[in-house]
C-alpha cells in the first residue's frame, strides 16, 4: 500500500489535488461537489481524482450517484504515517 500511495499522490501529475482531497477528507467526508467548492477545483477535476483514488483503494464511497460521500478506507487509515510523510514532502 505504501508504494500505491506514494505513486498515486506524488508520481503523477494530479497528486497535489489528490493530496488537498485526501486531506479535506480526514476533516470529514464529502461528496464530489462539496470537495469541489472547498477546494476551489472544477467538479470533473475532482470526479478524475476521486475515481482514480477509489481504483487504487485509497478512498471508499458510501452511497448512491450524486450525493455520495467519500472517506479515506480503512486501508489507507492504517497507513496514514505514510500520508503524512507525502504531505510534508509536498508542501
Amino acid at each position: 500500500m505504501e508504494g500505491v500511495l506514494w505513486y498515486v499522490l506524488t508520481g503523477t501529475r494530479g497528486g497535489k489535488n489528490r493530496v488537498r482531497i485526501i486531506r479535506a477528507l480526514d476533516d470529514r467526508p464529502r461528496n464530489a461537489n462539496q470537495l469541489a467548492e472547498d477546494l476551489d477545483l472544477d467538479y470533473k477535476t475532482v470526479r478524475h481524482h476521486l475515481d482514480v483514488l477509489m481504483d487504487n483503494d485509497v478512498v471508499a464511497k458510501s452511497g448512491d450517484d450524486y450525493g455520495a460521500v467519500y472517506l479515506p478506507t480503512e486501508r489507507t487509515r492504517k497507513h496514514w504515517q505514510t500520508i503524512e510523510t507525502i504531505c510534508e514532502e509536498v508542501d
